[in-house]
This record gives C-alpha cells, structure tokens and sequence, in this order.
C-alpha cells in the first residue's frame, strides 16, 4: 500500500468513517473517473487547487466532475488574488500527486471549500491519495449530521466552508 493510501485511510479512521478505497485504472479527467467507479459525472469530487499570491498558502476547491471553478468568484471569496498551484506545490503541501489529492490526510493544514452540487448526491468519488484510487464518501451524511467536526478535521482549521462559487 502506498504512503498516500495509508495517509488517506488513517484520516477516514480517524473520522470514524468506513474505507471504501476502491482502486481503478488511473484517471486523469473527472469523465475518466466517472467511467472507473461507474457513476454520474457530478458525482466526482475533483480537487483543484490554487496558490493564494499574496501569503503563498495553497487553497484546495473540491468540485462537482462536472463543474468548472470560476477563480474570479473564488478570488472574492478568498479576498486574494489566486493562480494554478504547480505540481511540485500541490505534491510539497498536500502529500499527493496531481490526480490523486483526497479531500483527507494533507501534510499540512490549508482553506478547503466544497462545491454545493455536491450535496446532492448520498454518496460522491474522491480521490484517495493517488490517481488510481478513489475513496466513495457520504458528504450529505456528513453535512447532515457532522458537519462541524467533519469539516473543520478536513483542513484541521476552522475555515471550510460549503458555497456555491461555480459558474
């Protein structure tokens, strides 16, 4: 099992929450994802993350597969300006490779917002620590349910917020 993994399913221990880590054949698009655990597009959880310019901090969006950030609203929100995170960043700060960054088990703590699509759905896919595993979660649930302590042991800060900043 690779250190990702480990990392990912000591997090879901940690929450309490059950390892459905399912491996597949890599996915490099949400739609490539979609055909792996065999579910609607919106369904998957694809994480996008960006440099925040001014602080050099990195902030992790978590979309709808068929969504698409739309960084001016995200800028607002975040009240910086923001760029793409390069692929050395997103490997140095999240634990993960491009592909492969799971909503739980980052290095460091950081901002992570959720797409509100995503609430429509019982279960979504996310990734689980590299680009051929995915992890199905019960965000609803959680919401639902938890989701004070679910979603601040998601960045380990109280700053995780659930909003719409999609087109």
């Amino acid at each position: 099992m690779s250190k990702s993994r480990r990392r990912v399913k000591a997090a879901l221990d940690k929450l309490g929450l059950e390892d459905t880590i399912r491996e597949t054949a890599e996915a490099t698009t949400a739609q490539m994802a979609t055909d792996a655990v065999g579910c609607d597009v919106d369904k998957i959880g694809k994480s996008i993350i960006f440099l925040i310019g001014a602080i050099g901090q990195v902030v992790l969006f978590i979309t709808a597969g068929g969504q698409q950030v739309d960084r001016r609203k995200a800028e607002a929100i975040v009240g910086e300006t923001l760029s793409k995170a390069d692929a050395t960043l997103i490997r140095t700060t999240t634990g993960f490779a491009i592909g492969g960054v799971s909503p739980v088990g980052h290095k460091t703590p950081y901002p992570i917002y959720f797409d509100e699509t995503l609430l429509k759905y019982d279960v979504i896919w996310v990734a689980a620590g590299t680009p051929d595993m995915f992890s199905a979660s019960r965000l609803t649930y959680l919401h639902k349910k938890y989701q004070y302590k679910y979603l601040i042991l998601l960045s380990n800060q109280n700053n995780v917020k659930m909003l719409n900043i999609f087109p």
